[in-house]
């Protein structure tokens, strides 16, 4: 097709804005043109916007963007977000300028997906997972953790402006699990309460259940439910759940009608179950011959939610049991944050070099087994259970654990109170202060970057550059101020 190369200007700054006016890639909304050396797209609204959606796209260019670019952690929010950054008009049409994908949210041209956008579905849906995603685009169970943080840790911060999605799903989060990275696209929908209301209910399979169950009523109805941030809560745990397991956490076997409308209706709305749920198993997954190209991902006895490991399961509970149908239970996207920083500390490697998740999440109350291969690990593992100390002396339960292996970092954040892993954590902090390392049949800690560590039962300071052997009920203290963390030592034997 010919090329119609267009330049306008900026109404937002009145800079050149230069697209290819031809052959679009048309979306629910919105048709998109793509600059010819690919530095941004322009995204065209369809029909047309009305006086509040000129309203909510002049105030997402500025207010909003400069609220988060323009102040602490910008550079990481520029990463996790694909926001709109200037508005022009065109053929009587208004569009907005977004920045182009990355090259590592594209998979490699001639491949099976052959240069396609790594759109979150391709991984959530485990038949599409295991039949057409490339086994080194496949990613790791570490990779899929860090997609979750980086997704939590968005949400958090639209949260934190006032501001909903209202229509959070894979379709809508582009990832790599491959490095561990992910990017909010489509934001130009945000919702603001008493400003500017949602203009869709969601997407299939993220929609909150009180959305789905008043989906019938008019929109001025003061009964109908329609997307907050409490709905994004929702949707954010079903994506969190979806990217550990490759199957959702409400699709199970159970049949309320036999009519697909009315089934949809009931199983996402009113009468929504937990497919795992700890006393109910009547919408259990039911697993049959035919259904290999969902196998291993959709028994929920041989991959059940508590492979995640205890701060993840809890919160599950709460987003699938007790928040299910009570909005306001639903863990906070700065729970499932926390949650997930502290569940990196609990990842094993797994021995077996052909485990497709190449790590499993263990805490130390459970045989070291990989759940998702079946190797079994055998030896010794030091679990590491932190205390946390106010003046130094007197230290009170962190609640946070961690299990070693072999070349495993400890970071600023593992022995400082006020330090943590988000997105101000700055390039100094990210540096190791010390690593675990097995030699001669002896688990040491090496001290890299700790003035003041020393083995808190007897004193003795380990100096920077040496190492201290790690044995059973051995206290770490990592510093004498009242920052300070100290990590008591368990030796397990298998």
């Amino acid at each position: 097709m010919k090329k119609n190369t267009v330049k306008v200007r900026s109404v937002t700054d009145n800079s050149e804005v230069v697209f290819d006016y031809s052959d679009p890639i048309q979306g629910g909304v919105k048709d998109v043109y793509f600059n010819p050396n690919r530095e941004y797209a322009v995204a065209f609204f369809r029909d047309g916007l009305d006086a509040s959606g000129r309203d909510r796209i002049e105030k997402l260019v500025g207010t909003y963007r400069r609220g988060i670019f323009e102040n602490e952690g910008a550079e990481y929010w520029k990463k996790v977000f694909c926001w709109p950054e200037k508005i022009v008009e065109h053929d009587d049409k208004v569009g907005i300028v977004v920045p182009f994908y990355r090259e590592n949210f594209f998979f490699p041209k001639g491949g099976t997906m052959d240069g396609s956008e790594k759109d979150g579905y391709w991984f959530a849906s485990a038949k599409n997972f295991n039949r057409h995603v490339p086994a080194d685009e496949k990613g790791s169970l570490m990779g899929f953790l860090q997609i979750c943080s980086h997704l939590s840790r968005a949400v958090k911060r639209l949260h934190a402006a006032g501001l909903a999605h209202s229509d959070l799903s894979y379709r809508n989060c582009l990832i790599d699990p491959k490095n561990g990275q992910a990017c909010i696209i489509d934001i130009d929908g945000l919702v603001v309460p008493g400003l500017f209301p949602p203009d869709v209910i969601g997407t299939r399979d993220f929609i909150a259940p009180e959305v789905v169950a008043t989906a019938h009523l008019p929109k001025d109805d003061r009964n109908r439910v329609l997307p907050t941030i409490n709905t994004d809560r929702h949707a954010l745990a079903v994506l969190v759940y979806i990217y550990m397991f490759h199957r959702h956490p409400l699709r199970g076997s159970k049949v309320w009608d036999i009519d697909p409308e009315a089934q949809e209706v009931m199983e996402m709305g009113e009468k929504a179950l937990f497919v795992e749920h700890p006393t109910d198993a009547s919408n259990r997954v039911k697993i049959t011959k035919s259904d290999k190209d969902y196998l291993p991902w959709h028994d929920t006895r041989k991959l059940p939610y508590a492979i995640t490991g205890k701060y993840l399961k809890e919160l599950f509970d709460n987003a699938f049991v007790r928040g299910l149908h009570s909005p306001e239970s639903r863990p906070t996207a700065n729970d499932w944050e926390d949650a997930l920083v502290k569940t990196f500390d609990l990842l094993k490697p797994c021995l077996n070099p052909s485990c497709l998740k190449r790590y499993f999440v263990f805490d130390g109350s459970t045989v070291p087994v990989c759940p998702y291969c079946g190797t079994k690990h055998e030896g010794t593992i030091p679990k590491l259970t932190f205390y946390s100390s106010r003046d130094g002396r007197n230290f009170d339960t962190e609640k946070q654990i961690m299990t070693v292996y072999h070349g495993l970092y400890v970071h600023q954040w593992h022995v400082d109170r006020n330090v943590f892993l988000n997105e101000r954590t700055t390039k100094k902090e990210t540096e190791p202060v010390g690593y675990f390392i097995f030699h001669e049949g002896k688990w040491l800690f090496v001290n890299l970057k700790l003035p003041r560590l020393a083995n808190a039962r007897d004193n003795t300071p380990v100096p920077e550059g040496k190492a201290i052997v790690m044995t059973d009920g051995l206290r770490l203290r990592f510093s004498d101020a009242g920052t300070s963390l100290e990590a008591r030592v368990n030796i397990l034997n298998y």
